[in-house]
């Protein structure tokens, strides 16, 4: 039987943010209506290499199709410096849930890249004002790249504010989009400012104070992915009308960790989850509105949805490696 490899390049090209955003929409949408299995993301622990593997299998039925998949991810923070390796990676198997024949491994790096971008793009175009023209980024790294690339696809974005303690960062940054975007460098507090805020960061020490943020402003608080890791200021998301992805992750490991440990920020504070707001069950911004906040970890679900679109897309452009994995004879 034939698997379909398909390399980060391949993602990259097949994983069209036109396509992607939808998918993870659907995503949200089957997860607050019940028809997704999602085991919690399990870890092991590697000591000896400072580092760990988290494993994050999911089904889902969008209704008009499911799909399931499984990506295998690390973190290894001594990569860089030891073994001239990322410190994340990831692989993805994308199999059919009918027969359990594994339809494509790819990389699961990129795919996290474009997924995690539409998670933004999904709760901006929910949650920020309609006429959202100004972006700002904090934390000039990989992943603001697609920040930038999905929440464009929802908003008539026009200018761009940049801010990271890394001077080569931003003038990485800024030389990507300039031809695009009126890009500039700023201060936190600039970037803050803007109609919408993705913040990328490990930051364990807030960085974003209330006084930073605009009056509208819609902020996507993508940085926080483990127990201890704080971008925003409790007083910020006091104040904001706060949407999760999933009360779990994220009182565990997302944005609101450290301040839901203290008892500083609790249910009630939590206005939805993002699957509530996109099957309508919970409105997304009012005219009453101010800040908005979502607080995203990323679902195993959204991994799933991006690697369906990303496989027929391939499979479509006859693109990428088939190779024989299974002998079914």
């Amino acid at each position: 039987m034939s698997v379909l490899l398909l390399s980060s390049e391949d993602v990259e090209t097949y994983a069209r943010m036109t396509d992607v955003i939808p998918a993870v929409e659907e995503a949200f949408a089957a997860y607050e209506r019940g028809s997704v299995q999602m085991p919690a993301k399990s870890y092991v622990e590697l000591e000896r290499y400072n580092g760990d593997f988290r494993s994050m299998p999911a089904y889902m039925d969008a209704g008009d199709w499911d799909a399931a998949g499984i990506k295998w991810v690390n973190v290894h923070p001594d990569n860089p410096e030891k073994h001239d390796l990322p410190t994340v990676m990831g692989t993805m198997i994308y199999s059919d849930p009918e027969t359990a024949l594994p339809l494509s491994i790819m990389d699961g790096t990129a795919l996290t890249m474009q997924r995690t971008g539409a998670a933004a793009a999904v709760a901006t175009d929910h949650l920020a004002v309609e006429d959202a023209s100004t972006l700002g980024i904090v934390g000039a790294g990989i992943q603001s790249y697609t920040q930038v690339e999905a929440i464009a696809e929802v908003r008539p974005i026009t200018e761009i504010v940049v801010s990271d303690l890394d001077d080569e960062r931003v003038r990485r940054f800024i030389d990507h989009f300039s031809g695009e975007f009126d890009v500039r460098e700023g201060s936190i507090a600039e970037a803050a400012s803007c109609d919408v805020l993705s913040t990328v960061t490990p930051v364990r020490d807030p960085i974003v104070s209330l006084d930073d943020v605009g009056e509208h402003t819609h902020i996507n608080a993508m940085g926080a992915d483990a127990e201890g890791k704080q971008e925003l200021e409790t007083a910020v998301l006091e104040a904001a009308k706060l949407t999760i992805d999933d009360h779990d992750q994220t009182t565990h490991s997302g944005e609101i960790n450290v301040p839901y440990g203290r008892g500083e920020i609790a249910d009630p504070h939590i206005y939805a989850e993002i699957g509530e707001i996109v099957a309508g069950k919970k409105a997304g911004r009012t005219d009453d509105d101010g800040i908005t906040v979502f607080d995203s970890t990323g679902l195993a679900i959204q991994d799933v949805a991006a690697a369906r679109v990303t496989y027929e897309a391939a499979t479509d452009a006859d693109a990428g490696t088939s190779f024989d994995l299974i002998d079914t004879s």
